[in-house]
C-alpha cells in the first residue's frame, strides 16, 4: 500500500490546499493529511478545531486519512509507514524553502522522498496568513476557503 503524508499547520485550510489534496489522493493509495504544531505560527484554531475542519472539508476524497503530530516530520512519516511526503507549491519563494527542508530530510532519513505539486493557477495567490489578515480586517473569503471553514471564521471573527 502506497501511503503518502501531506503536512502543513493548514490554520486555516484554503481551496489551495484542498485542490493539492485531491491532486495527491489519484497518486498514493492513502494520503494522510496531517497537522502539525508550528511553533513559528500564531494559530487562529487549535489542533483540535483545524482537524475537525479538515475532516469535514475533506470528506470527499475516499483515501483521506485526517491526522495530528507534534515532533520530527520524518520520525511521524516512518511510524505511519509512509516514505513519501507531499507539498505544494504556489510560487518559486516555496520551492526554495521546501526544497531546503526536503534536503536536509533526505540527509537525515534518505528513504524518504518529498513530492511537490504545484498549485493549480487560480490558487497561487492563497495562503493561510493572507486568509487571516483578510477576515480579520472584515474582507470577504468566500471561494477561497471551504464553506466549513468560513462559517468557522466569520464565528470567531464576530465573537460567537
Amino acid at each position: 500500500m502506497r501511503i503518502a503524508i501531506c503536512p502543513g499547520s493548514f490554520d486555516p485550510v484554503t481551496n489551495g490546499h484542498i485542490d493539492i489534496f485531491e491532486r495527491a489522493s489519484k497518486l498514493f493509495d492513502v494520503l494522510i493529511i496531517a497537522v502539525f504544531h508550528n511553533p513559528n505560527k500564531k494559530p487562529f484554531f487549535d489542533m483540535a478545531e483545524r482537524v475537525e475542519m479538515l475532516t469535514l472539508a475533506t470528506r470527499h476524497i475516499s483515501n483521506v486519512r485526517i491526522d495530528s503530530f507534534s515532533g520530527l516530520l520524518n520520525e511521524y512519516v516512518l511510524q505511519q509507514k509512509s516514505y513519501t511526503i507531499v507539498r505544494g507549491l504556489r510560487a518559486f519563494s516555496d520551492f526554495e524553502y521546501e526544497f531546503q527542508r526536503a534536503l536536509l530530510i533526505k540527509k537525515i532519513e534518505p528513504e524518504i522522498e518529498t513530492i511537490f505539486i504545484m498549485t493549480s493557477s487560480e490558487y497561487s495567490f492563497l495562503s493561510s496568513s493572507g486568509i487571516k489578515e483578510l477576515a480579520a480586517f472584515g474582507g470577504p473569503i468566500t471561494g477561497l476557503v471551504p464553506k466549513c471553514v468560513e462559517d468557522r471564521i466569520s464565528k470567531l471573527i464576530k465573537g460567537t
